[in-house]
């Protein structure tokens, strides 16, 4: 008998558009609707995956949750946050509550990798040298990159850049990481590595919702997908689909 969690994403009827230049206009004329009629709840310390082609709003879809994109139509809430009466100013607080990993890594190329969680930290909020310090050392350890504090990005593989952008995902205890294609840019082992970390942040409570390619990837880590196609988002039994490939 599983306790029902309280959802830490839930949209209700939402639909998503390409915006046309001024964002504060809301929708124009030539805003470019992605999505429609998109319902989705992910619950705490649940791993759910996007599936669809380029420019089907997977990404569009995961900026909304991250308040890159307003949200302009229906319901939607992540990490105790109402995204359609989101202001901008309160935007750096619901940053705080969710951790973000980009296929391109996004690290600051200038600075080794304890100043690039440092600055993220100063950034937001930490002030206690010592307090900065062992927290770095945590998430340098939960994601296997001890003794490489002072390291410069260039001096890491590919997969070891990411596995530094989840850290710095992971620095303010996020109840939810949002992925973009997190391992696009890496060879399989370097991907099941990213993916085994995961697999493992879940385990620890954090949910974690990820748009992949990378069939694989779910073959491997099977958890709840949600395929995107001609503007809609519907949940799928990816064991069927695979078994039709």
């Amino acid at each position: 008998f599983l306790m029902a969690r309280d959802p830490v994403i839930k949209l209700t009827d939402v639909a998503i558009y390409h915006l046309d230049g001024n964002r504060s206009k809301g929708i124009s004329p030539k805003s470019e609707q992605v999505l429609s009629g998109v319902n989705l709840t992910v619950g705490e310390g649940e791993m759910v995956y996007f599936i669809g082609r380029v420019g089907s709003g997977k990404s569009s879809l995961l900026k909304t949750l991250y308040a890159e994109l307003p949200l302009l139509e229906g319901e939607g809430s992540i990490a105790g946050f109402d995204l359609k009466t989101l202001r901008r100013k309160d935007v750096p607080m619901l940053r705080r509550k969710i951790g973000i990993v980009f296929q391109d890594y996004q690290l600051l190329t200038d600075r080794n990798v304890f100043e690039n969680l440092a600055y993220v930290m100063k950034a937001t909020g930490w002030s206690s040298a010592e307090e900065i310090a062992r927290r770095i050392g945590e998430v340098l350890a939960t994601v296997g990159l001890q003794n490489k504090e002072y390291k410069m990005p260039f001096e890491l593989s590919g997969g070891e850049q990411q596995r530094l952008t989840i850290a710095r995902a992971l620095i303010n205890r996020p109840k939810i990481i949002l992925a973009d294609e997190p391992t696009g840019n890496l060879d399989p082992k370097a991907a099941d590595e990213v993916m085994a970390l995961f697999r493992l942040i879940v385990e620890q409570g954090c949910s974690i919702v990820m748009s992949t390619h990378n069939i694989g990837n779910i073959e491997r880590y099977p958890s709840r997908t949600f395929r995107f196609s001609r503007g809609k988002v519907e949940g799928i039994d990816i064991h069927a689909l695979l078994l039709n490939e």
